[in-house]
């Protein structure tokens, strides 16, 4: 982070807690070796300023306070960019993109929450035969990986919802298997029933003491009680609960799926064939299990010229973010992977020359620093000029700008297909199978040129399409752009 103040101690070679004593000492012998033919890469005048700071009680009991307070925000590095530092005079508004990353510290001592896990799995009867086995089994699989002071709660639902396995931890593995093996199809999809039973399980635990996290499973649209699950989302997301969604097949509703999951700044997925269920399960378990922090959120206190227009997390999965007046949440840092998110920023017009200052702030609660909520800030510079020289974009959130458009390509043919705009559609349709082709990306351009052509012939989209086109581009943008972020030093220096 910058802005830290440099190690006084260090440069003196005396502890923290040196005495007054031990600090001149330290301070002539070194004085006496600089006379004598130097230090490499320390000067005289860093010496006695650093003597200065620490034999003075005052002075050093200021510096301590402040080298305290830089320690404690150590926990994460936060580091932002900008499109642009330097725009033009103009009438109109004007659009900027600000790309974040977020790294945990990569040689740290973890201390972790007990997990509080609670599994809503549908059993409607669209999920007979292998859907059902393979959520059974990755039940199985889940309960291997849950540690003694974990808990977990297990909710079936179809029409309606019942509790199999009440909140509590694995002592009779067993006897949890037989419940859930013990499902059997039948009925409808009413999503809210699941959820309403598995957040009622998770709310009998003191929520501050763990990790909580719901994993919803369903191959179906709910009906009629949209409104009350979105609500219940923000309901939990408030009492840190996070929710994941994994949608099985394709009739699913993955928008919905979206809404659901955002408040929380959780994930949803695609789960296109049974088998891939358990790896679906089992990567998201993992995650959790690795939580270095969380409920991780921008504060949006940004200068009343600077908007939002449109917010997406990129790594440790690609996900559309919600844009809130006051924040935006961002979930997880799951072990040592970095967290990153672009925004597309408008700007108001601007008539006169000026310098803005653009504070990115994050909260994040850190289980291995008393899970309190811990700020950490970085400001950036914009500045407005009659005559601004020409300016280049960092490499690496143009390629996120580029990566990013192709999926909001994708949905923008959607959009065209509710408005009656097939024409449009499939002209969007087939840029966008060349985009994949050029690189390399042969299924999903070989997808996207299927979806062409069905929309020029019944104007519409497969579900299955749509959702392999979507999940693909999200899979795409977070696997380019963790490739990117695994050399923190070639990104933020292009």
């Amino acid at each position: 982070m910058s802005g830290e103040p440099p190690d006084y101690y260090a440069l003196l070679g005396v502890k923290t807690d040196a005495s007054a004593e031990e600090i001149h000492r330290a301070f002539a012998r070194l004085r006496l070796a600089q006379q004598k033919g130097g230090a490499a890469g320390v000067s005289l005048q860093q010496l006695s300023y650093a003597y200065e700071v620490l034999s003075d009680p005052s002075r050093r009991a200021l510096y301590d306070s402040l080298l305290q307070e830089t320690s404690s925000t150590s926990a994460l590095s936060l580091n932002a960019m900008l499109s642009r530092t330097r725009v033009g005079l103009m009438k109109t508004p004007q659009v900027l993109y600000l790309m974040v990353e977020v790294r945990p510290p990569q040689q740290q001592e973890d201390a972790h929450l007990p997990l509080n896990l609670c599994l809503v799995l549908d059993h409607s009867t669209s999920m007979r035969g292998a859907r059902l086995n393979r959520v059974q089994e990755a039940v199985e699989k889940v309960l291997d990986k849950l540690g003694p002071d974990d808990v977990i709660s297990i909710v079936g639902f179809s029409d309606r919802a019942q509790v199999l396995v009440p909140a509590g931890t694995v002592q009779e593995k067993s006897r949890i298997l037989a419940r859930v093996k013990g499902m059997r199809t039948s009925g409808g999809t009413e999503i809210y029933q699941g959820l309403q039973a598995g957040v009622a399980e998770m709310r009998r635990l003191p929520l501050s003491r763990y990790l909580n996290h719901l994993i919803l499973l369903t191959d179906g649209h709910t009906y009629g009680d949209e409104g009350l699950c979105l609500q219940l989302a923000r309901e939990t997301a408030a009492q840190g609960i996070g929710i994941t969604a994994f949608g099985i097949g394709h009739e699913w509703n993955d928008q919905f799926l979206d809404r659901l999951v955002t408040p929380s700044g959780g994930r949803s997925g695609y789960i296109d064939q049974p088998e891939e269920i358990i790896k679906h399960l089992d990567g998201c378990i993992k995650g959790l299990g690795s939580i270095y922090a969380q409920d991780i959120r921008l504060l949006l206190n940004f200068p009343e010229s600077i908007f939002v227009r449109y917010g997406f997390k990129m790594t440790p999965y690609a996900q559309p973010l919600a844009i809130d007046a006051r924040e935006i949440k961002l979930g997880n840092i799951e072990g040592r992977r970095p967290l990153s998110f672009l925004l597309e920023l408008g700007l108001e017009p601007q008539l006169v020359e000026n310098r803005i200052t653009l504070p990115v702030n994050l909260s994040a609660e850190i289980p291995a620093m008393g899970n309190t909520p811990q700020t950490f800030k970085q400001d950036l510079s914009l500045f407005v000029l009659a005559n601004p020289l020409p300016e280049e974009p960092p490499e690496a959130l143009l390629k996120a700008v580029r990566m990013l458009s192709m999926y909001r390509l994708n949905e923008k043919v959607w959009e065209d297909i509710e408005r009656g705009n097939v024409e449009m559609a499939t002209r969007r349709m087939q840029h966008l199978s060349t985009r994949f082709f050029e690189l390399g990306q042969t299924k999903l351009a070989h997808q996207a040129q299927v979806e062409a052509e069905r929309l020029a012939s019944l104007q519409d989209l497969s579900g299955e399409g749509r959702k392999a086109l979507k999940f693909g581009t999200r899979t795409l943008l977070s696997q380019t752009m963790a490739l990117m972020l695994s050399d923190p030093e070639d990104l933020f220096n292009d």
